[in-house]
């Protein structure tokens, strides 16, 4: 079940903790004193370790991950924490693309059914309160992390039968859409930094003769 366990008892100071973590450098070790050092020294604050534990910001260890980093580059914090919470509550969002719009009480229904009945109700409402809390802080309208295409994986390999039955589009942008067999591939192609026009001309012009 990929609901997490972790959730906090108030949600007051979580957009003043993550507000916080933005700012400040990231520690070798997310731990209850450098939560301290940020001068968030409740119990319920403490909470926030466990929770960032499961949206993959720190490991089991507490040590900072990828997205951390990625997190606390403020241009990009809030679709980060989208792609963190989608990750997160990753069965949540197969039920409903959704439910980050979901109001509260429909958000403690869907993790009734999902978790089975395993949680009490005021455990139940309390991880919807902490789901509902972290959505109101990120960006779900944004694309979320790119990912790369290598040259070896931006070249199709097609084979010559059916090849006269493809349907094949190229657009400026150097994306191509080939279909193939019902199927249908998507190639990025990332296009080199300059202002000569004469580059890109070679360029889509190979782009005619090796793809359409």
């Amino acid at each position: 079940m990929a609901l997490p366990t972790a959730y906090l008892t108030s949600t007051k100071r979580l957009s003043e903790i993550l507000d916080a973590l933005k700012t400040a450098k990231a520690p070798d070790k997310f731990s209850q004193g450098f939560l301290e050092s940020l001068e968030f020294k409740s119990k319920g604050d403490r909470l926030v370790i466990g929770v960032l534990k499961s949206l993959k910001f720190i490991d089991d260890a507490g040590k900072p991950m990828e997205r951390y980093y990625r997190f606390i580059d403020q241009s990009q914090s809030a679709r980060v924490l989208a792609e963190a919470i989608e990750d997160a509550y990753s069965d949540l969002f197969a039920v409903n693309l959704k439910a980050h719009q979901l109001g509260k009480q429909e958000i403690v229904g869907k993790f009734k059914t999902l978790s089975q009945g395993q949680y009490s109700d005021a455990v139940l409402n309390m991880m919807a309160m902490t789901f509902t809390a972290l959505a109101s802080l990120a960006d779900f309208n944004s694309p979320r992390k790119p990912i790369n295409v290598t040259e070896e994986t931006s070249k199709p390999v097609v084979s010559n039968a059916g090849v006269n039955d493809a349907s094949q589009s190229v657009h400026e942008e150097g994306v191509k859409n080939v279909k193939l067999g019902g199927l249908v591939y998507n190639i990025q192609i990332i296009l080199p930094e300059s202002r000569d026009p004469t580059v890109y001309d070679a360029l889509f012009r190979s782009l005619k003769e090796h793809l359409l």
